[in-house]
């Protein structure tokens, strides 16, 4: 951003120069005392000059003008330059600040974007956090894998081969319970069964599920 600012000042600085050259080289004007007979537009093509500047540099109403009236002249070649230096400042400022709008568009898109998928990063990582019920498979699987660093799908494939996600199942020969069927426990709510899993892996590994 500070970049950003910094070529908008610089543009808008050398289009603002252009302008102040324009008018510096408007200032150089001839002094002409009207002669009977003379018109805005003969006096004008006399100098080089347009009507409207004359008009301008000299509050002329309606192209009147008296014999004997003192009229400032300008140059028509600089009032060309001093136009085309408004113009050329007008252009740089558009498309400086087109430019400032379109990073500034593409930062807030970003940021959005950002925070977006933050926040839906934040909502998994609760849900996953607590058991409700409902999560019961996202809530284990988060739970093993944060706890132990064994992969979801290792965990998932465990115990879909052990229960097949059978949260009260009990194994009538070895007593073994629950989702990852372990014969420690005999019972006990989803969270405790996870509690146990990872207990049992931290005792005997990968090996207690007959993966080592």
């Amino acid at each position: 951003m500070k970049k950003l600012v910094t070529t908008i000042l610089a543009t808008s600085a050398a289009a603002l120069g252009l302008f102040f050259a324009g008018t510096v080289s408007a200032d150089a004007a001839t002094t002409y005392t009207v002669k009977s007979g003379d018109s805005v537009w003969a006096i004008s093509q006399k100098y080089n000059s347009t009507i409207n500047a004359i008009e301008h540099a000299n509050n002329i109403q309606g192209h009147l003008i008296l014999p004997g009236q003192q009229l400032t002249i300008p140059d028509g070649t600089s009032t060309t330059t001093t136009s085309q230096a408004a113009t050329q400042q007008q252009t740089a400022n558009t498309q400086a600040t087109t430019t400032y709008n379109q990073q500034a568009s593409s930062n807030n898109q970003q940021a959005a974007t950002t925070n977006n998928t933050q926040a839906a990063s934040t909502s998994t990582s609760s849900s996953n956090s607590s058991y409700t019920g409902s999560n019961m498979k996202s809530y284990v699987l988060s739970q093993m894998a944060s706890r132990t660093g064994v992969s979801a799908s290792t965990w998932n494939a465990i115990i879909q081969r052990e229960s097949n996600w059978q949260a009260n199942v009990v194994n009538s020969t070895s007593g073994a319970y629950g989702l990852f069927q372990n014969m420690h426990i005999s019972g006990g709510s989803v969270e405790d069964q996870v509690n146990a899993a990872v207990s049992l892996y931290k005792a005997q590994g990968m090996q207690a599920w007959a993966l080592g």
